[in-house]
């Protein structure tokens, strides 16, 4: 087989695969936790074999859909810290961004982190700690990073940014999962007191030299 036949079939093997967890999609924003492999093979068209042939199991689908999901949140929260405004303007967008996104899509929501809520017989070892908890972690990671990257933070400053991006990430789904079950209050009113909440130290905080500025 030459290359160009490799790459042609790899291309054709991606499309599908794209084609089938646009399928799962669908079927979780209906379903919620309860989306089963069987509903997403019908709504594919194809039998369950094959889903199983592409993501091995609901596990295997499950962190596949996370992965995308989580790809377009970082994508939509790194948006918010470049926006051309003042620090509290940008800390108030990210904390609104994160619980936008949970409000307009509670079903996939629920579906990731919840995911014990839609275990079945036959969905063996599907555990929420197992497969939720990675999202947190590549999220606190992540927002580790940048405010690395922006901040000025003295001494043990990598530390510090690791316990600043966890700990905001986890206050962020903590508080999130609580306000999508009860809406105590509106999402504006959450956002700026989860804010006052952080703003002590972030606005104390110098920029990073050099940095692109938090």
């Amino acid at each position: 087989m030459d290359t160009t036949q490799r790459t042609e079939q790899q291309r054709s093997a991606d499309r599908r695969r794209r084609e089938l967890l646009e399928a799962a999609d669908r079927v979780v924003l209906r379903d919620g936790p309860q989306a089963s492999m069987n509903a997403i093979a019908a709504e594919a068209g194809i039998t369950k074999p094959i889903l199983y042939r592409h993501f091995g199991d609901k596990s295997g689908l499950y962190a596949a859909l996370a992965k995308r999901h989580t790809d377009a949140l970082l994508d939509s929260l790194r948006a918010a810290l470049d926006a051309p405004a003042d620090r509290r303007e940008r800390v108030e967008a990210t904390l609104d961004t994160y619980l936008a996104a949970i409000e307009a899509r509670p079903q996939v929501y629920r579906f990731l982190m919840h995911p014990a809520e839609g275990s079945q017989v036959g969905d063996h070892g599907f555990d929420v700690g197992k497969h939720s908890a990675p999202l947190l972690r590549r999220m606190g990671e992540e927002l580790a990073t940048v405010i690395e990257e922006r901040l000025d933070l003295g001494p043990g400053s990598q530390q510090l940014a690791r316990v600043w991006g966890h700990g905001i990430v986890g206050m962020m789904h903590a508080a999130g999962d609580w306000w999508l079950g009860e809406r105590p209050c509106s999402r504006a009113e959450l956002v700026r007191s989860l804010a006052d909440l952080l703003w002590g130290r972030l606005a104390a905080a110098g920029d990073k030299v050099g940095g692109p500025g938090f």
